[in-house]
């Protein structure tokens, strides 16, 4: 199951998202004067900067608009020296997100979909991935049922040394059972939050989440995020473990999921034990929640000076 690989192919939805820190959530019907607003590509670009800046070769493989919300994604994903695969869209933008986050570094989106919802099978063949990559997949990705239809067609063809990383997103609960089973017979990790875990599964902890996840995935290691508290990890064939957090001060949550998946994804790439991957990936969420912004993953060199300070 841990097998290192040499580049990330990356099929979730990057898009724009519009952030701004706010007093309270409006009424409806209501408005109010946002805090800051800040302009930055966001949705899975979160988690292929993460991967990127701990040095792990990562090719974006889904759509990117013509527009100018596009091209701040396409700079953004330069900037990390990311590969892209897909020539611009015509007639269609990158999506774009609103993200409001409230004092306690809660976050509440309103996504409007873009050019990155119309991949389809000859994108996906054009990709050619090897056993020596790694693929992550989006649960966003399967809302947009042509798009769910090309991947779910193309899972089968990889090969099967072939690590595949998914996750289901906060809309896990919208994405069609069949759909998901499918893919998740195929994934080799899932990487959630408790929520979304429990929705999958309906058990009152994430111990027992991610221990149904493990038997409900066909060969899979189980990441369920857990906060501050860490997460919880659950290896084929073993009890789930708790894997500690670390204590800090946050101020805006947004992009820590994802820091902490792409951070996973690079450890697991290097090869290492997945459960001080998931350690790691602890401490680079941890570092992200102290900074406002969705991609607020550390380089790699910064998360080592973390975990050598305790």
């Amino acid at each position: 199951m841990n097998r290192p690989f040499d580049r990330l192919v990356h099929l979730g939805n990057v898009v724009v998202d519009v952030v701004m820190t706010v007093p309270d959530l409006p009424r409806r019907g209501g408005d109010l004067l946002a805090r800051t607003t800040q302009v930055t590509a966001g949705g899975g670009f979160n988690v292929i900067a993460a991967a990127a800046r701990q040095g792990l070769p990562v090719l974006y493989g889904g759509r990117h608009g013509t527009g100018p919300f596009a091209d701040v994604a396409r700079a953004a994903l330069a900037a990390e020296g990311v590969t892209v695969a897909a020539s611009p869209t015509p007639e269609a933008d990158t999506g774009v997100v609103v993200v409001m986050v409230d004092p306690g570094g809660e976050r509440t989106f309103v996504t409007g979909p873009g050019a990155e919802t119309t991949l389809d099978a000859a994108d996906l063949a054009r990709l050619g991935v090897t056993a020596r990559d790694a693929v992550h997949l989006s649960g966003y990705s399967l809302l947009h049922p042509a798009v769910a239809d090309a991947l779910i067609s193309w899972l089968p063809t990889l090969p099967t040394e072939t690590t595949v990383f998914f996750d289901p997103g906060p809309l896990v609960d919208q994405i069609l059972p069949l759909d998901l089973d499918r893919v998740l017979s195929r994934v080799d990790w899932f990487t959630g939050n408790a929520r979304e875990a429990g929705l999958l599964t309906d058990a009152e902890t994430s111990m027992a989440a991610a221990a149904r996840l493990g038997r409900r995935t066909g060969r899979a290691g189980v990441i369920v995020r857990t906060g501050p508290a860490g997460c919880v990890l659950a290896v084929r064939g073993r009890d789930p473990l708790p894997v500690k957090g670390f204590a800090v001060a946050a101020v805006d949550s947004n992009g820590a999921g994802d820091t902490h998946t792409g951070v996973f994804i690079s450890m697991i790439g290097a090869g290492l034990h997945p459960a001080e991957a998931a350690r790691i990936a602890n401490a680079a969420a941890a570092i992200s929640v102290t900074r406002t912004g969705p991609a607020t993953c550390p380089a790699a060199a910064e998360l080592a000076a973390f975990l050598a300070a305790g």
